[in-house]
């Protein structure tokens, strides 16, 4: 499984202010924990920071280590979000998973940690 020991984080260079931060990650690969078959998807985090941001290069290298692992949707939106919130303890943050057409059925997971920031 990926290692949360790998992500890295930065100190927030605006902690006063609340500003959600979204990164698009265009190519996750996992594996079907059934049929041994790749699953692709893209996965969305958005969050507001506290104290300290998430470092991109770390979370690159955090994320591709779901490659070759046999894990559930579900499982794996739910883990990537725990394992971010306890690297930068963010004030809010949203993680979703969207998979590509498996059987006719297009899946998407979304997991939350906090209360949502007002919409402008």
């Amino acid at each position: 499984m990926a290692d949360r020991a790998e992500i890295e984080t930065f100190k927030n260079p605006h902690p006063r202010r609340d500003y959600v931060i979204e990164h698009h990650v265009h190519e996750f690969t996992s594996m079907c924990p059934k049929s041994g078959q790749p699953d692709f998807g893209t996965i969305l985090i958005s969050y507001v920071a506290k104290a300290t941001c998430l470092e991109l290069k770390s979370l690159k290298l955090y994320l591709q280590g779901f490659r070759n692992e046999g894990i559930f949707y579900e499982d794996v939106t739910n883990v990537i979000l725990d394992d971010l919130v306890s690297s930068c303890d963010p004030k809010w943050m949203l993680v979703e998973s969207t998979w590509s057409v498996r059987g006719g059925i297009h899946s998407v997971v979304r997991a939350q940690h906090g209360q949502p920031p007002p919409q402008p």
